[in-house]
């Protein structure tokens, strides 16, 4: 089974994390696809460079100056860091913007009713599964920035779960794949103050009972809800789980299945 895994920036930001993170990356057996974000480092360049940072409902605005250093960040600085990171661990990596091999195809985003500047929504049609069979198949693991291309040739920053979203659809016309997104919690919590509490699997009915409930909320609803979306679409299934547990059977946290 093909893995498609994505790391939040609460990894990329950590060099201790990050660090053991990329080890049981590297040991998981067979091919895999490992999606990142930026993390604060773009913020930090940004202050450095003396480029404000806007954020809109915790969204950052992607104006020109700010697409060229998320650009550089993403795409540059933390893609090579992961890339050498899984070289050293014997993993056969090869870093990938959007742009490459037309790999993420995006449609900019409107202004209405928030303009956000160069961010791009993908075009699942436009996935780039040519070029990623070719890379898989030559044994290669791919390292995806979230930086995407749209259909006029511009560069668009993207959201790094839609791009692992995206990829995981993309590739399951052609493998059978399994989602997984780490981040900061365990997993789906039964208790959102109770990191013990990881709901271990999760179908349609039972996150419909769920939602009734009000466990599942705020920010996992949109996240639950674009993971069985995935299911919907061919993804085999989506894991929710700690950067931290990845070696654990199950990865540690919750498994969603149809």
């Amino acid at each position: 089974m093909l893995k498609v895994i994505k790391i939040g920036g609460n990894v990329v930001d950590n060099p201790a994390k990050l660090e053991k993170f990329l080890t049981d990356f590297a040991a998981l057996e067979g091919p895999k696809i490992l999606v990142h974000g930026g993390g604060k480092i773009a913020t930090t360049v940004s202050k450095a460079l003396g480029i404000e940072t806007r954020m809109i409902d915790g969204r950052r605005v992607t104006d020109e100056e700010t697409l060229r250093v998320v650009t550089m960040v993403y795409a540059g600085l933390v893609n090579k860091t992961i890339v050498t990171g899984l070289q050293r661990r014997g993993c056969n990596a090869i870093g990938l913007s959007g742009a490459d091999g037309q790999f993420i195809v995006s449609e900019k985003r409107t202004s209405v009713p928030v303009d956000f500047g160069y961010v791009g929504d993908p075009i699942p049609e436009k996935f780039g599964i040519g070029t990623a069979r070719t890379l898989i198949d030559a044994g290669y693991t791919i390292v995806a920035a979230p930086i995407t291309l749209s259909a006029a040739g511009e560069l668009l920053n993207t959201n790094a779960d839609t791009v692992a979203q995206t990829i995981a659809v993309g590739m399951a016309t052609a493998y059978e794949v399994e989602l997984v997104y780490c981040f900061e919690k365990r997993g789906v919590l039964m208790n959102v103050e109770d990191d013990a509490s990881v709901i271990s699997e999760i179908t349609p009915v039972r996150f419909g009972e769920l939602k009734k409930q009000g466990i599942v909320a705020d920010g996992m609803l949109p996240k639950l809800e674009n993971a069985f979306r995935a299911i919907d679409r061919g993804v085999k299934a989506v894991s929710i789980c700690s950067a931290e547990t990845l070696s654990e059977p199950g990865y540690g946290g919750t498994t969603l299945k149809n």
